[in-house]
């Protein structure tokens, strides 16, 4: 029974026998002074990675350490946690702040118990309308990963802009378009923007909550920041502006090529189907975001196309 418990769950539930916790092998990465960053895997959610594919990361300051974003489940959390007091020269964490409602970023919470944790008000209501949902959903594509986790909701932040937190000058930043709220962390000290999933690198754009007019003017407010490091919510570190400038290539490619589509009155498996551009398609998981976007953004588009002229 043990054995065929192993083969359904993970591997990385058994180990000589016995059933232990998993383990995500979190190692936190500096890239600037007092400024750490964990990286998330190029993948879907699967039963092998436990959901484990959006970067989250920690800023520590000269009175405690504030978290941006505490992953997909209670166990990301609580490795997360020990990381973060292992590599924050004894500083305790004073803020956990969540960029927006998709469960990669928000389902480590309660992790943090003791401990304030903040989002954009707008994300805090889709957590306490659809968090339960979105809970079941990833266990039901990550399995045992899940174990134990239950949502807990931020506090809304209602202070953006400039704010000092543990000692730390950052600035918060309220922006939409990935979803109806998303907040971008920038680190004043180091120059360090946490974009959060308002920019992807090297991985195809996700869109279930996307209004892609909005996400392209949040690009542009991001663009005008004196960044010298980003971290994007899915994909590497970068240094300059080329994910920012990926981020909005696909984005407009997406617009336009649906809204053609629609004019041209292609049914959505056919758009489904349309060969994406050479420049894209080294993006990892092109495909199958390009075929999620066209059930997400292209019925709209089709009523829109349909509708007649005013």
């Amino acid at each position: 029974m043990k054995r065929w418990l192993c083969a359904l769950l993970l591997p990385a539930y058994c180990y000589a026998g016995a059933a232990v916790a998993p383990d995500y092998a979190l190692a936190p990465q500096r890239i600037a002074d007092g400024v750490w960053w964990f990286e998330g895997l190029q993948e879907h959610f699967t039963r092998s990675n436990g959901g484990n594919i959006a970067n989250t990361g920690f800023i520590v300051g000269r009175d405690g350490v504030v978290v941006i974003d505490s992953g997909p489940s209670r166990q990301y959390g609580e490795q997360m946690r020990k990381q973060v007091e292992a590599h924050s020269g004894g500083k305790k964490i004073v803020e956990v702040l969540i960029t927006h409602a998709h469960p990669d970023h928000f389902l480590g919470n309660q992790a943090f118990n003791g401990i304030r944790i903040e989002a954009l008000p707008q994300t805090v209501a889709v957590i306490a309308e659809q968090g339960e949902t979105l809970s079941a959903n990833l266990y039901r594509l990550v399995g045992a990963w899940m174990q134990g986790t239950e949502v807990r909701k931020p506090e809304a932040l209602t202070q953006t802009g400039e704010r000092v937190i543990g000692g730390r000058k950052l600035r918060l930043i309220a922006l939409q378009g990935h979803t109806e709220a998303d907040l971008a962390v920038y680190d004043e000290a180091s120059r360090t923007l946490f974009a959060g999933d308002l920019v992807f690198f090297h991985r195809a754009a996700t869109t279930p909550n996307a209004n892609i007019a909005k996400w392209l003017a949040a690009l542009d407010a991001l663009q005008k920041i004196d960044f010298q490091t980003l971290v994007p919510g899915h994909g590497p570190v970068v240094h300059g502006p080329e994910a920012i400038a990926e981020t909005r290539a696909y984005l407009v490619w997406l617009r336009d090529s649906l809204h053609a589509a629609a004019a041209n009155g292609l049914d959505m498996m056919e758009v489904a189907n349309q060969p994406i551009p050479e420049r894209f398609r080294s993006l990892a998981v092109v495909q199958e975001e390009h075929t999620r976007s066209v059930s997400h953004l292209y019925p709209a588009m089709e009523l829109e196309a349909l509708s007649p002229a005013k």
